[in-house]
This record gives structure tokens, C-alpha cells and sequence, in this order.
């Protein structure tokens, strides 16, 4: 049989958007290669895609419409026809919208695909003919850009392919090694050229462990490091006053702010020592061009969003913009955001709570409406949200009708009434935009839907038949969507069409190499300057600094790491295959604190605090602090005894205006061996 090579591009929710060839023969997809040619991808996958094909052709696969047949949670399903399911479901939301409203539906979803087709420009349209609840899709990215735009106003940054121009990167709060590998050989490049590369983290990485520096802080306290390091320019005249004069407001306000943090009181609240930071804040000045690349890791905090305007601040002091590759690199997704013809939000704007709050809403039986139907899509809620107990505690009401669109059955999925079966990427069209570059791609289905799955999008336009909405913009197809996204008068979209992605499958925003953020281009800001300004360190209300008496209780600060190099968030940990070697989550400990416990690696340990607990085996190791303790995020409700994951013990707390992340990693637990439990 003759075989053919279709090309297009992954969907996960990463940085790295890689393009892929997928060679089909007798209408079965046989192998799965990277692009040898894509500018990132350069013919390579990384050890969760490479498999991908596995994941196509799974035996657990999802391949019917499934009712639930016993009690919630149990996973107990029959299949049913698509007409039966979208019948029931028709007739479940009509009976809802008749008796308490529209707003009683609740629509989750988030980036279970980075295809902006599949993602959710029908479901989106559905949803708000509806007028159903929305969640704000705030659980990771929206605290990086909204710190990134207090200074910026509109928060470009350096194109990360410009890194290799870089003579110091500082890669703070994010592990490049493994969640942006595509990135690292650009990095490489540097270094070779003669750039040092500088580790900035409350844990040891694997990216530290490749770095030329390693910084290690304390969670939480990377206002104060910015802070001293700002002290300790301003005080040896490391400042270009006249960048900042040109290109700036607020530095009187940031200077007051730095000069009451030197590098001693800095020692005491990070534990890196003061001459440490002295060293870095004199090679961030003097080793140019200087760039900074954080993308979302210091962001999961109550203080997130201050984090991450501290951390724009510093190439705002320095001028570090003015060199090419120098400045602050982070999500390139807001040059897709602006150049792409997205449709308008809905006016009036529907009713939207912070999707961090789910476990919350679904329990409040005193909203109005009260939430009575779940709708998920592209999520697995019971797995990536806080508070996990409430939010399955949500879940089990009899009284909640919940569908789920899924590939495999899901912690969440498992507490559905209707489960729906969606294709593949290598099965459905889609435009692919990037968090880590600027490479526009176009997703050509390879292969007819396995079994009964269907795309996200027809799933949604049988769903608005059965409902009885009539709008036109409910029924456009597929390819058509893709065009009314390209059809802008966006420079950076010039001769970019959907025949010419259909003929090379990719192309880059036009945006020259080397152009310099705020330098080649003005801030977007009110007055068109960079905003400095009063700046302050501000622990936690859940850390030993911010709440003594429950560190009393509870003195160990959890962080939940992404550290498996085949999960993706909460993907590929059903398949015994990605699971890795120790085949469960462990518990990081450092040995001082292990030590009078009485703990060694290989021991069950209980960790615990108000909101839940978890029994894991233990990992002694030095990666972490004293007084941290570390848990991969990602592992599903059957790696524990509890039936539960990390987010059983996570802070839920949002910012007051409901804008951002959770402060995931403002989470205070302890941990003791499971003898010592009564």
C-alpha cells in the first residue's frame, strides 16, 4: 500500500508548538516524526509525543458516546448512539434554562488543546447564544502577562529564537530542560558564544543542574531578590539614568523601595547569601546583552502578579532592552492574540467566576443560579484545580448533570452522566498558534476519526441543532473559521492565508529577528513610557512569614512541581507506558528535615493539612530547602490510597478581583511517617 506523509502540528499546552509529519499507509497513521525543517522543531519530538500514535490508537480509547450507568465516580458507562446522547442533552439544558435560567449552566474548559479551532471558537459561540456561566480561564498565564503589563502596558517581549544573541540569560522560575526543550539548543548556542546561563528557582531542576549558575531562593521571596539587586545597581552607579528618563516613569518611587533592601536583609528573607546577590545584580548590569526568560512558574502565588511585574522591572532599569536579545523574554502568545482576527467577547458579558474557584461554586447551593449543569471541555477539572476534595465533593451531586467531551476516561470524566468522544489532532483541521516563538501553524487531519469521535467544533454544531439555535455562526465550518482568523489587516499577518499554510504548513509572524520590545516599538501604555514604581515584598497569608501560627501547624511550604519528562500537566498519566520508573508520585524532602523524623527514602509518609491528605512514598534529597516539601503535579485520583492528587492539599485563594492564578504554591503542609499516624 502507497503511503503518504501528512504534516501538521501539536496541540499541547506548551511552549514549543512543534510541527509533525505523520506518515499514513491504508488509512491508518503508521509513524510520527518532527519536521526536520520547522525553524523550533528541527526534527524533534519530545518522549510525550513521540508516542503519540500510541495515544491515537489506545485501547482505552474513548470511541462511542457513553451514559452513565451507576453511581457517580464509579466509571461505570454504557454506550449510546450520538443522537441518544445529544438528545439527552438537549432535553437536560432545556429543562435547566426552563426552570432556573441559562446562567445555571456552567461551561469549563482550558488548554487541553492550544489549537485555537478546537479550543473553542464554537463551543464559545454555543455557550453564549446560551448565555450559560463562564469560567475565567486564569489558572496559568494570566498572572505572568498581567504582571508583565503593569509595566508594559501590552506585554511583548524578546523572541526567544533572539536568546542566542543573549551574553547572560537568566532563567527564572522555569524549567527550560524539560517543559520548553526546544528552546534549550538556541540556549546551547549562546553559550557557546559566550553567554552564561543562570538558574533562578526555589528547587533544584534539571535545568539547574545544566546551568552554568544556580540561585536557589526561598518560595515566594523573588520581589525581595529584585529588590536588593536594584540596591545594589542604584548604590554603584549601575543605573542608566538617562534610559530611564527617556523611557520611564515611577523610578524615584522604585529607588525609595530598593534602598530600604539591601543585600543582608535580602539573605535573611530568600537564604541566598548576600554576596550572591551582589554577584548577580553586577553580572545582570555588566554582561550584555542580558536577558531574562520566565514564562508561568513564579506566577501560582498570592503575590504573583507583583512577582512578575518585579521581574519585568529589571531590563526597565537597565536598559536591557536597548540590546538586541536583551530584555525580558516570555509568552509570545500576545503577538498571536494581536495579529489574529479574534471574535469580540459577548456583549453583555456573561456571568464568569475564577475557574480556581470551582470547588466553591459548585457546592454554594446559595448562588443564584445555583450551578445545576457542567458542560467540560479541553479540562480535567478534578485533577488540575485547588481544593480538589470540594470540587469532587461538586461533582458527586445528584443534582449536577455533567457532560464531558474526552479521549479517555478522565478523573473527571468519571463523574459524568454524558461522556462525548473527540478526535485527535491528527484526526481534525486546526491553527496552531505558540507560547515559546513566533511560528504561525496549520493542522491537516491525517487520518478519518477513530471510531465514532468526533471534532470539538461538529460536536458543538449538533449540539446547537439540537438546541434550536438557528444563528448561521453556529454551522461554519471548520476551514472557514480558520479564515476568519487570518482575515486581518495585521501587518505581521501580511501573505499569510490559508493557501499558503495549506502549501507550507507554517509561517513566521512578520516580525524581523532582532527587533527590540519598547525600543523598535513604544510600551502600550497611557503615556507611552515603561512604569516602574513603588515596590514591595509581601509574604504570603499561607507561609511561614505570612502566618506563623499555622506554620506552627502545618511548617513545611509544598511546592507542586511539573517534573516527569513524559506528563504534560495532567496528559499521559493514565498510560502505564509515560509513568516513570518508580511508577508513583513521591514526596521531596531535604535530609535536615527528614533526619529527626525519622524518614528515609522509600518510606510512606502521610502529608497532610486542613484541606487533605495524601500518603506517598519518599524522596530525601537535597533538590529542595529545608523546609520545602515537593509533589509532582499531574498524577491522577488512582495514585493515592485517598484517591486523590496534589491539589487535595492546594490554596485555593484567589486575588480579590478575581483576576489570575490561585496561590498554588502559598500552600503550608506537614508530613509524618504513616506509623506515626493513630
Amino acid at each position: 500500500m502507497s503511503e503518504r506523509i501528512v504534516r501538521g502540528s501539536c496541540h499541547h499546552d506548551c511552549p514549543d508548538t512543534c510541527v509533525w509529519d505523520v506518515t499514513v499507509s491504508g488509512g491508518r497513521a503508521v509513524r510520527l516524526r518532527g519536521n526536520q525543517t520547522h525553524p523550533t522543531t528541527r526534527g524533534s519530538l519530545c518522549p510525550k509525543v513521540n508516542r503519540f500514535l500510541e495515544r491515537v490508537y489506545h485501547p482505552d480509547r474513548l470511541v462511542t458516546p457513553l451514559r452513565r450507568s451507576g453511581p457517580k465516580g464509579n466509571g461505570s458507562f454504557v454506550p449510546v448512539s450520538w443522537d441518544d446522547a445529544l438528545d439527552e442533552i438537549g432535553s437536560r439544558l432545556h429543562e435547566r434554562i426552563a426552570s432556573t435560567g441559562a446562567e445555571s449552566i456552567l461551561q469549563f474548559s482550558f488548554d487541553g488543546t492550544q489549537g485555537v479551532i478546537q479550543k473553542g471558537v464554537l463551543a464559545d459561540r454555543f455557550f453564549n447564544a446560551l448565555g450559560a456561566t463562564d469560567i475565567g480561564r486564569h489558572l496559568c498565564g494570566v498572572t505572568a502577562w498581567l504582571g508583565a503589563s503593569d509595566v508594559s502596558g501590552v506585554p511583548f517581549g524578546v523572541d526567544p529564537e533572539d536568546l542566542g544573541l543573549a551574553r547572560l540569560i537568566i532563567l527564572w522560575g522555569t524549567n527550560t530542560y524539560l517543559t520548553n526543550r526546544h528552546l534549550w539548543p538556541v540556549l546551547e548556542t549562546a553559550r557557546e558564544a559566550g553567554a552564561t546561563i543562570v538558574v533562578i528557582d526555589p528547587v533544584r531542576t534539571s535545568t539547574a543542574d545544566r546551568a552554568d549558575e544556580f540561585v536557589q531562593l526561598r518560595p515566594g521571596t523573588d520581589v525581595a531578590l529584585v529588590l536588593a539587586m536594584i540596591h545594589v545597581l542604584d548604590r554603584e552607579g549601575q543605573i542608566d539614568h538617562d534610559w530611564i528618563r527617556s523611557n520611564t516613569t515611577g523610578w524615584a518611587d522604585l529607588a525609595s523601595s530598593a534602598r530600604v533592601m539591601p543585600p543582608d536583609t535580602a539573605a535573611t528573607i530568600t537564604g541566598v547569601p548576600a554576596d550572591r546577590i551582589e554577584w548577580l545584580a553586577r553580572v545582570y548590569a555588566t554582561k550584555r546583552p542580558a536577558a531574562i526568560r520566565t514564562l508561568v512558574g513564579p506566577e501560582h502565588r498570592q503575590d504573583g502578579r507583583n512577582i512578575m511585574r518585579a521581574i519585568a522591572m529589571l531590563p526597565a532599569v537597565t536598559g536591557a532592552w536597548q540590546d538586541p536579545g536583551g530584555g525580558l523574554a516570555r509568552s509570545t502568545q500576545v503577538y498571536f492574540e494581536t495579529a489574529l482576527n479574534y471574535p469580540p467577547p459577548p456583549d453583555p458579558p456573561r456571568r464568569t467566576f475564577n475557574m480556581a474557584r470551582l470547588g466553591e461554586v459548585l457546592t454554594n447551593p446559595n448562588l443564584d443560579p445555583a450551578i445545576g449543569a457542567l458542560f467540560v471541555h479541553n479540562s480535567n477539572p478534578a485533577v488540575i484545580v485547588p481544593d480538589q476534595n470540594r470540587v469532587v465533593d461538586g461533582l458527586l451531586r445528584d443534582d449536577l448533570f455533567t457532560v464531558v467531551i474526552e479521549q479517555f476516561m478522565t478523573d473527571t470524566a468519571r463523574h459524568a452522566d454524558i461522556v462525548l468522544p473527540a478526535t485527535t489532532q491528527i484526526e481534525h483541521l486546526d491553527l496552531g498558534i505558540a507560547w515559546g516563538h513566533l511560528y504561525l501553524s496549520l493542522n491537516q487531519p491525517a487520518i478519518t476519526p477513530v471510531g465514532e469521535a468526533l471534532p470539538n467544533t461538529e460536536i458543538f454544531r449538533r449540539l446547537a441543532k439540537v438546541m434550536g439555535l438557528v444563528d448561521p455562526s453556529l454551522q461554519v465550518d471548520d476551514e472557514t473559521l480558520i479564515r476568519d482568523l487570518l482575515n486581518s489587516d495585521h501587518p505581521w499577518l501580511d501573505g499569510i492565508t490559508f493557501e499558503y499554510l495549506t502549501r507550507h504548513t507554517w509561517a513566521r509572524l512578520n516580525i524581523d529577528a532582532g527587533t527590540r520590545p519598547f525600543v523598535d516599538t513604544k510600551p502600550e501604555t497611557d503615556d507611552g513610557r515603561l512604569h516602574l514604581g513603588p515596590l514591595r515584598y509581601t509574604p504570603g497569608s499561607e507561609s511561614p512569614a505570612g502566618n506563623s501560627d499555622l506554620a506552627e501547624r502545618f511548617p513545611f511550604i509544598l511546592m507542586t512541581r511539573k517534573q516527569h519528562v513524559k506528563f504534560l500537566n495532567a496528559n499521559y498519566a493514565q498510560f502505564q507506558e509515560h509513568l516513570p520508573a518508580d511508577g508513583e508520585p513521591m514526596v521531596q524532602i531535604h535530609p535536615i528535615d527528614a533526619t529527626p523524623r525519622r524518614i528515609a527514602t522509600g518510606d510512606r509518609v502521610e502529608v497532610f493539612n486542613d484541606r487533605g491528605r495524601l500518603t506517598l512514598a519518599v524522596d530525601v534529597t537535597e533538590d529542595v530547602l529545608p523546609g520545602v516539601v515537593a509533589i509532582p503535579f499531574g498524577w491522577l485520583h488512582t495514585h493515592s490510597p485517598q484517591g486523590r492528587a496534589v491539589n487535595a492539599l492546594t490554596n485555593p485563594t484567589v486575588p480579590d478581583d478575581d483576576l489570575g492564578s490561585a496561590a498554588f504554591h502559598d500552600t503550608l503542609v506537614d508530613i509524618a511517617l504513616v506509623s506515626d499516624q493513630s
